[in-house]
C-alpha cells in the first residue's frame, strides 16, 4: 500500500464516519436515543429503518477502513512502538465493527419481534436488545474502540514523533486520543464526559485529515527506511 493510498483512505474514513454520525444523529437521535426504554428505541429504529440501517452500514465502513490505514502507516517506520501500533490499529478497527453491525444484522429482528403480538416474544426481544448493547454496544465496540484508537493514535505519535510534521502534530493526536479515551468513562452518565469523548474524535479525525495532507505533500514516497532515517538525524 503506497503512502497516497493510506492518506486516501485517511480521508474517506473521516469524512465518511463523521457524515454516518451526523445522519444517524439526525434520523434516529444517535446516540441520546440509547438513553431510552428498550421498546422505545426499537419502535424508533422500526420507524426509520432504511435510512438508520444505510447509515450505520456507513459507519461501520468507516471505522472498518482504520484496519488498512493502520496497515500502510505501519510502513512509515519500523520503529518498536509501529510494529505494535499495527495490530493495535487493526484490533481497534474490528471492535468497532463487531458493535455497529448489531444494527443493521441483529436489531431487525428484534425490533419486528418487539411489535409483534406474542408479549413474551416481545418482551425476549426487548431484552436480547438490551444486553447486546451493552455486550456488542458498549463494552466491545464503545469502550475497546476507544481503548484501542487511543493506544494506535499514541503509538503511532511514539513511532514518528515531531520529526514527521512538526510539535503540532503530537500535541494535536496526543490530545485527542486522551478526550477520546475518556469516553471509557461514559457509564458514569456524566455529561461532560460524552461532551468529551464527542470533541475528542472531531479532533481525531481532524488529525487523521491533517496526517493524509502531510503524507501527500512531504513524504507522497516514504519508505520505513527512509523515516527512520530522519528521526536517527533529525536536522537533515
Amino acid at each position: 500500500m503506497t503512502p497516497r493510498t493510506t492518506a486516501a483512505l485517511m480521508i474517506t474514513a473521516a469524512v465518511l464516519v463523521n457524515v454516518a454520525f451526523t445522519g444517524l444523529a439526525t434520523v434516529f437521535d444517535y446516540p441520546d436515543v440509547l438513553k431510552h426504554p428498550a421498546a422505545d428505541v426499537l419502535a424508533s429504529f422500526r420507524a426509520t429503518r432504511a435510512a438508520v440501517t444505510g447509515w450505520f452500514l456507513a459507519l461501520a465502513l468507516g471505522a472498518a477502513m482504520l484496519a488498512p490505514i493502520a496497515v500502510g502507516v505501519g510502513r512509515l517506520s519500523s520503529s518498536r512502538p509501529m510494529r505494535w501500533a499495527v495490530p493495535v490499529g487493526i484490533a481497534a478497527a474490528a471492535v468497532q465493527v463487531v458493535g455497529l453491525l448489531r444494527w443493521p444484522l441483529l436489531v431487525p429482528g428484534w425490533a419486528a419481534t418487539a411489535a409483534g403480538d406474542d408479549p413474551a416474544a416481545a418482551a425476549a426481544a426487548r431484552e436480547a436488545f438490551g444486553t447486546a448493547n451493552r455486550v456488542l454496544g458498549t463494552m466491545i465496540g464503545e469502550t475497546g474502540g476507544y481503548v484501542l484508537t487511543a493506544a494506535w493514535t499514541v503509538l503511532v505519535l511514539a513511532a514518528l514523533g515531531t520529526a514527521f510534521a512538526g510539535r503540532w502534530f503530537v500535541v494535536l493526536g496526543g490530545g485527542s486520543a486522551f478526550l477520546v479515551l475518556v469516553g471509557v468513562l461514559s457509564p458514569l452518565d456524566l455529561p461532560v464526559i460524552d461532551a468529551a469523548n464527542f470533541v475528542g474524535y472531531v479532533l481525531w479525525s481532524g488529525w487523521l485529515v491533517a496526517f493524509a495532507v502531510v503524507l501527500l505533500r512531504h513524504v507522497p514516497r516514504t519508505s520505513a527506511s527512509r523515516l527512520d532515517e530522519r528521526h536517527a538525524h533529525p536536522g537533515r
